[in-house]
């Protein structure tokens, strides 16, 4: 099956096309320059000339903070950049994954967030995310892959940005924002096992549940460093984006624990 990737450069892509490659799917890798999502003539351009039989669409805009601040050019990426997509897909018949984010939902729920539950974003990031899951929706074939927490070894994200903290001096971090840490590895290997489902949402992520600042003392005791962590509230960060303060996903079991990919992670970075 030839499959083409959005977004083949960033920290999902990187990890995603290896694996689909290795499982003997024909890859089309497409970046930002190769293909401009908020370029709809280019979109339809370059998907009739590859003819893929499915996409996969990870190509997003992901700083949450930025977000709230330069709303345009995340409404153009992940609104107008997916309906781009989606509107080719459409014309040429081709089932699309989409990858969305536990920041659809509010955190307010104390439970496991199941695919069926209703979203309810409460920061801009989530809402252009949401609103890229219901322009999916207007295709009879397309999987909505929730996920959460996302790090890898490719982008910035919650793991790198903890090891480039300075051990020695305090470092505050949230206890009260609750989710799914999720390695791209494993995030990467939930897609391509989908890949011949049932049509629908999907939630992918690590199982178990953890704090930020839980998360951030597993970090550096997996990587053998000594950090003065220090527990606080939301409240006491200034931040432009509200975070959901529980926004674990219910997988039902099917991923394996945080902890383990962590662990997995960790021998396999270089820092």
């Amino acid at each position: 099956m030839k499959v083409l990737v959005t977004g083949a450069g960033g920290m999902l892509g990187q990890d995603l096309c290896p694996v689909l490659e290795d499982e003997g799917y024909e890859v089309i890798e497409t970046t930002r320059s190769s293909m401009d999502i908020t370029d709809a003539e280019r979109v339809g351009n370059v998907i009739l000339s590859h003819q893929p039989e499915l996409i996969i669409h990870t190509a997003a805009y992901t700083d949450v903070e930025k977000a709230e601040i330069e709303r345009e050019e995340a409404h153009k990426i992940n609104v107008l950049g997916t309906r781009n997509i989606v509107h080719a897909c459409k014309n040429y018949d081709i089932p699309i994954i989409y990858i969305s984010t536990d920041y659809v939902f509010d955190g307010e729920k104390n439970t496991p967030y199941k695919p069926e539950d209703k979203p309810h974003p409460i920061n801009y990031y989530g809402t252009t995310k949401f609103e890229g899951e219901e322009a999916v929706k207007e295709l009879d074939k397309y999987y909505i892959i929730r996920t959460s927490w996302l790090y890898g070894h490719h982008g910035n994200n919650f793991v790198t940005k903890m090891l480039l903290q300075n051990p020695e001096k305090e470092i505050k971090v949230v206890d009260d924002q609750i989710g799914s840490p999720t390695w791209t590895v494993d995030l990467a290997t939930g897609i391509v096992n989908i890949i011949g489902k049932k049509y629908g949402i999907y939630h992918i992520c690590n199982s178990g549940e953890v704090s930020r600042y839980q998360f951030a003392e597993e970090i550096f005791s997996v990587f053998g460093i000594k950090a003065n962590i220090v527990p606080c509230k939301s409240e006491e960060i200034k931040t432009n984006a509200k975070r959901p303060k529980h926004s674990v996903l219910n997988n039902n079991g099917r991923y394996r624990d945080w902890h383990i990919a962590l662990n997995d992670f960790a021998a396999l970075a270089e820092f």
